[in-house]
């Protein structure tokens, strides 16, 4: 299998009672032209195993114009949510094998997830679904490593998301990971959306994280992005935030649903992805000034978070 690094041909599976926000989110992602911000253009279908109206979960329909045969095409294949199925249409599991094993990548949305793992794209891989059916994911494919809670998993040529919004975080990765850190936040900015959730997140807190005028964590994650390059111990942090250090460490969790450590460290390669794609300073500069203080930090965080190294993004998306 030859992995394809294009990101052009888009498809989105439709199915007898498909969730329509789901749906939505890949349309929104990929299905708009956004040429006028320089942004690229998808080519863009929606497919089925029987072309035609197809009714969604909330008792509207969808006009699906393709059947699996478009699959055969795509770049990206998504799989949106359709429920807990207890099978699916033998032509569609075989359509969605064959386009990852002839080299497209397939990502779906929440119970899409079922989808892949009945074409047995699961079996050896990390992945993840709604924070609901990750015991039924895990009992119905055991050769599966579920993570339960996550937001996204990228185990190449399979990203999984979790429910809902984790979609969106995950179709932007996507994006991110091959068509550069710029494209991405353009389409978040005309979604009006984060630009980057990375997926170790929580799917859910505890509660929810308080508005930014009244967080003190508002303030504490502006001082940290301002100063990427300074190392942060959650003592400083909690001093900032005029908690205990225990206090803070505790909090943080719950309204960012990950570790100020992991936190800065995904700030600290997004500036690094940036300063790749927008500046000709050496590996050695970027790697100071995002706060890796060395370029082997900075390539073993590269690694572990896109897969890739310095050099080669930069050769990707830089100029």
């Amino acid at each position: 299998m030859a992995l394809s690094g294009t990101l052009q041909n888009v498809v989105a599976v439709v199915l007898e009672d498909v969730h329509p926000f789901e749906l939505g989110v890949a349309s929104e992602v990929f299905g708009l032209d956004r040429s006028e911000e320089g942004l690229p253009v998808y080519d863009f279908a929606l497919a089925s195993t029987r072309a035609g109206e197809l009714r969604t979960h909330a008792g509207f329909t969808v006009n699906v114009p393709h059947g699996v045969e478009r699959l055969a095409e795509a770049d990206l294949v998504i799989a949106a949510a359709t429920g807990v199925r207890d099978s699916y249409p033998a032509e569609l599991v075989q359509a969605v094998r064959a386009a990852a094993e002839r080299g497209a990548r397939v990502l779906s949305i929440c119970s899409g997830t079922f989808l892949l793992g009945a074409a047995g794209l699961l079996d050896g891989r990390r992945c993840t679904t709604h924070w609901r059916w990750t015991d039924e994911l895990a009992a119905r494919f055991p050769l599966a490593v579920v993570e339960p809670d996550v937001l996204y998993v990228d185990d190449d040529p399979v990203v999984t998301s979790a429910g809902t919004a984790a979609g969106i975080d995950a179709c932007l990765h996507l994006v991110r990971k091959l068509q550069g850190s710029e494209v991405a936040r353009g389409i978040a900015r005309r979604m009006v959306v984060a630009p980057h959730r990375e997926g170790g997140q929580a799917q859910y807190v505890n509660r929810p994280a308080a508005t930014r005028e009244y967080s003190s964590f508002g303030t504490v994650l502006d001082w940290m992005r301002a100063e990427l390059d300074r190392d942060w111990t959650v003592d400083q942090l909690a001093a900032r935030a005029h908690m205990a250090p225990r206090t803070f460490a505790r909090r943080f969790q719950q309204e960012t649903g990950t570790t100020p450590l992991r936190w800065l460290i995904g700030q600290r390669v997004l500036f690094a992805q940036r300063l790749l794609e927008e500046t000709a300073d050496p590996v050695e500069t970027v790697a100071a000034r995002v706060g890796f203080g060395n370029a082997a930090t900075l390539r073993h965080h590269f690694a572990r978070w896109l897969g890739t190294t310095p050099g080669a993004y930069r050769r990707a998306f830089g100029g």
